[in-house]
Order: C-alpha cells, then sequence, then structure tokens
C-alpha cells in the first residue's frame, strides 16, 4: 500500500503512509472515500483477474486526503494542492527550503534562492501506460516567479536526488497494484488496472 502516492498524484514517487482519521466532515468524507478507492485498487490489484472497471479520484478527494493527513509529505513540504487538466498536473506547495534541504547547503550562488519559506508551483504533463508511470515537469515558479530549468534541475540534482534517486524533471516508474493507465482529465484522475 505503500506505493500509492504513484495512484495519488501521478506526479512524484515520493513514498507516503495511510493515515486516515474517521472525521464527519465534507473533507473527512472525501478522505474516507479516497480510502475506500485506495483499498479497492489494491485488493484488486492482488486478484488474479483484476477488475478492469475504472477507479476515478477526483481532484477534492486527493486534496483532502493530502490536507487531512492521509500522505506524509517530506520534511519541510508545509502543503500541497493540486489540480488535473487534460493530462496536466499542477501543484501548489508551501515548502520550507532550509527543512528540505535539512542542513545541506551548497557553495553554488544559483541556488540561494532555496532559502526560506516560499510557495512552489510545478507544472507537469502526466500519465499511466502498460503499467508504466510518465511525469514530464514543464515549468516550476518560486513566488510566482518562473524558474529557469537549468536552475531547478539544479536544486534537484543536489538536493532531492541524493534521497530519492527516482525523482526528477522527467521521471518514469512502475505503476503499484497491476494498474495499467492513468489519464488525467478535467479535475480528475482515472486508473485501469489489468
Amino acid at each position: 500500500m505503500k506505493n500509492h502516492l504513484a495512484i495519488l498524484m501521478a506526479a512524484s514517487q515520493i513514498v507516503f503512509c495511510m493515515n486516515v482519521s474517521g472525521q464527519r466532515s465534507p473533507a473527512g468524507r472525501n478522505v474516507a472515500t479516497t480510502q475506500a478507492k485506495l483499498q479497492r485498487l489494491g485488493k484488486n490489484g492482488e486478484a488474479a483477474r483484476p477488475d478492469s472497471r475504472p477507479v476515478t479520484f477526483t481532484e477534492q478527494e486527493i486534496n483532502d486526503y493530502f490536507a487531512y493527513g492521509g500522505v506524509k509529505l517530506p520534511p519541510g513540504v508545509e502543503s500541497v494542492r493540486f489540480s488535473g487538466e487534460n493530462g496536466v498536473v499542477s501543484a501548489a506547495l508551501r515548502v520550507d527550503f532550509d527543512r528540505l534541504k535539512s542542513g545541506r547547503n551548497s557553495s553554488n550562488p544559483l541556488l540561494s534562492v532555496f532559502t526560506g519559506v516560499h510557495d512552489l508551483g510545478l507544472v507537469s504533463h502526466a500519465r499511466g501506460a502498460g503499467g508504466q508511470g510518465f511525469v514530464d515537469v514543464d515549468s516550476a515558479s518560486l513566488d510566482g516567479v518562473e524558474l529557469p530549468r537549468m536552475l531547478l534541475q539544479l536544486f534537484v540534482d543536489k538536493y532531492l536526488r541524493p534521497r530519492y534517486p527516482d525523482l526528477g524533471l522527467n521521471s518514469r516508474f512502475a505503476l503499484p497494484d497491476r494498474i495499467d493507465s492513468a489519464v488525467v482529465g478535467r479535475h480528475t484522475i482515472t486508473f485501469t488496472q489489468k
């Protein structure tokens, strides 16, 4: 079940633990619904012949699941909110870069922009086909200012790859639970198992 982050956001391969509370608010219902769908995918993936009916998550279900503790975010990532639109996933993150870097500093003056707490925006193309997930980061912005791709690549190489070796600006990874395809639609993501 720990591989479900690929299912939920298709934009990253960060591992999370499931920890859902039994809230009764509308957000709590979304969390419970998301948990039930994840469990369905997990059990279906263990079947000899998985049910091929699609499972769709709404943007609101995913965002509530992240906001209410369903996903353990890496240290320094304070919040994340996703938006999907026909193959494109946008993520708005609040990041404490000093915590995220966990004391690793660089003498490269270009990387000095990544200090303190900032709003980070990411736009990626994401899809799944043939049991593989594909995420290609198109652009990133820091407090609304677009970051040059070269600078973003420097940051990923210096601070993220040592902890998450498969994470990059262009990522390919195996989808868990025999998921064959993932399609980002308008405010949805739909998974089909095979």
